[in-house]
């Protein structure tokens, strides 16, 4: 019986960290208004968080990319983009002239202190997670090649079928 309950205990440890959920980190978005990271959503659709930094040059190339089809993303599949600065409070005022100057329409959160960064595990950017509509983290991925985007919307895809 001792064996049974521990192959239930173990089943439903690695049940509850595959449908992880976000951990409640108190942030600021990029015009001031303070976000709990818990509640981030997409009304039932899924959503990407991407971890970037100003000065991170992969990161700055996968929101490019991401930026160029985003709106055929929305629209096929009504997904939203996150992206998260984890520059630091010195830096912080260099992100909003970043993103207006690449035209990034993400919802933009600052995260000084990488409180977020940690609180999900990342050791590095560029760091990006996918999140269903259930509000479960499905989906992680650290660095970036060119092309990587393509298979960020193949599981967006996967979701909402």
């Amino acid at each position: 019986m001792k064996i049974r309950s521990f192959i239930l205990v173990l089943f439903l440890a690695v049940a509850a960290m595959a449908q992880a959920q976000l951990p409640s980190v108190t942030l600021k978005d990029i015009n001031g208004k303070t976000i709990n990271t818990a509640n981030l959503s997409n009304d039932g659709k899924p959503f990407i968080i991407s971890f970037f930094a100003t000065w991170c040059k992969p990161c700055n190339r996968e929101l490019t990319a991401i930026s160029e089809v985003y709106d055929e993303w929305k629209e096929e599949t009504g997904v939203k983009v996150i992206a998260v600065s984890i520059d630091q409070a010195q830096n912080i005022n260099k992100v909003k002239p970043l993103v207006d100057g690449n035209g990034w329409e993400y919802e933009v959160l600052l995260d000084p202190n990488s409180d977020f960064k940690r609180a999900l595990g990342a050791q590095m950017i560029p760091f990006v997670i996918i999140v269903d509509g259930q509000g479960n983290i499905v989906y992680k991925h650290n660095g970036y090649t060119d092309g990587a985007e393509n298979e960020l919307i193949e599981k967006v895809r996967e979701l909402i079928k």
